[in-house]
């Protein structure tokens, strides 16, 4: 697989589908993913900024060493868990 660098600007493609796509070091600006799925998907070191996540599901996923905000994630959660189980 050659690795060719693109620039699409203004460009529709939606409901297209990426298999076996290597876009490492890819920049995204100004990208509507409503709807998008995204399935065994590697997002090691990537970094969202400026993103709305209304509405958004995460599943089966690995979140070990995610922040948001600068926060854990495993921590977020385990004080969600923990104040949970306090209310019962």
């Amino acid at each position: 697989m050659t690795s060719t660098p693109m620039k699409y600007e203004h460009t529709s493609l939606a409901a297209a589908e990426f298999l076996d796509v290597n876009l490492a070091s890819a920049r995204f600006e100004d990208v509507n993913l409503k709807s998008a799925c995204f399935e065994n998907v590697g997002l090691v070191g990537a970094t969202f900024k400026d993103t709305n996540f209304g509405g958004a599901t995460i599943e089966d996923s690995n979140l070990e060493g995610m922040k948001i905000n600068g926060i854990l994630v495993s921590e977020l959660l385990d004080v969600y868990s923990k104040r949970k189980q306090q209310s019962i």
